[in-house]
């Protein structure tokens, strides 16, 4: 309903859109002030069985350029009453038979989008995955393998290629029972794959310290005053020629930094946050120790607290 001048009327009246024929009609006399109008408005219509599913959709499926048929195949509903039953069911069992090449990448796409989600990644890293594994499933030298553990690792070089690494447990823990050592055997392969298809060796970025603070931080709940501590400290522990990996010194400076606040934190707690071993950490801890007053930032602990901290 809404307002507009009727010439019969002579003066403004309600009027009625009509959406079937598309008219704009007065309400008091019955003149058609517009005929044929466009509806600009969304079209949303209900593709689902009447018995099941009445969420509405305007289009279907997004179109995958990895699928020979771009991801646009029928696929035939189960049947949907006694009328249809025959049908559809004959029909489904003739699908069903035919061979469609896809069938494997569409199992492995959906693996890759399920261990995404649960890791919360974005979907650059998801599509950047299944892009790996397409290039080695084309390569016809993965039967045999792990699929799992092949999946779990594109995904791994997929996070690391776009710069939001993720360590190897992380991975591993939603890698349908691949182990870290399957995992780390199947990139090693991909890697190797990949380099014999371009000619030349896969690039996957480089890992620092910092790339898993944040979310480190984030898992032991601290304040953001000592968030930003651990980040500098991080960036300034790379001045110095510490030889452990970029978790153990982020795990490190988690436990330097923890002591120093009031919130401090079990090293069991830190070590199942980051999952790094216990006496990973400690001995981290010793490599870092020395550097102590010029990694943590002076805003955040005086000379005397520094001396305070238990020797290792």
């Amino acid at each position: 309903m809404g307002d507009a001048f009727c010439p019969d009327c002579k003066r403004n009246t309600e009027v009625v859109f009509d959406h079937s024929a598309g008219d704009t009609v007065c309400s008091e006399c019955g003149l058609v002030l517009e005929s044929h109008s466009i509806d600009e408005t969304s079209e949303w219509r209900t593709f689902a069985n009447e018995s099941g599913d009445n969420d509405p959709v305007r289009v279907g499926g997004p179109t995958n350029p990895l699928l020979a048929d771009g991801g646009l195949s029928t696929v035939i509903a189960k049947p949907n009453g006694a009328s249809g039953e025959f049908l559809s069911s004959s029909l489904g069992r003739w699908q069903n038979r035919g061979s469609n090449p896809d069938r494997g990448l569409i199992l492995a796409f959906k693996t890759i989008a399920t261990m995404s989600d649960r890791l919360g990644l974005v979907a650059t890293i998801k599509d950047r995955a299944n892009e790996i594994y397409k290039k080695v499933e084309d390569q016809k030298s993965s039967r045999g393998r792990n699929q799992d553990a092949l999946l779990a690792a594109c995904l791994y070089i997929a996070c690391r290629q776009e710069d939001k690494p993720r360590t190897v447990k992380e991975i591993c823990s939603v890698a349908n029972g691949a182990t870290k050592k399957e995992i780390g055997r199947a990139k090693e392969y991909i890697v190797k794959q990949l380099g014999l298809e371009t000619g030349q060796s896969v690039e996957m970025g480089a890992i620092h310290a910092g790339d898993f603070m944040r979310r480190f931080c984030s898992n032991l709940g601290m304040n953001n005053q000592a968030v930003k501590a651990a980040q500098e400290a991080v960036q300034k522990s790379e001045e110095f020629d510490i030889r452990r990996s970029p978790i153990s010194i982020a795990a490190a400076v988690i436990y330097i930094v923890t002591q120093l606040s009031d919130d401090k934190k079990p090293l069991k707690d830190i070590s199942v946050a980051t999952g790094v071993a216990e006496g990973t950490i400690r001995n981290s801890y010793k490599d870092l120790y020395p550097h102590v007053s010029k990694i943590i930032p002076n805003w955040y602990a005086k000379e005397e607290d520094l001396k305070n901290l238990c020797s290792p």
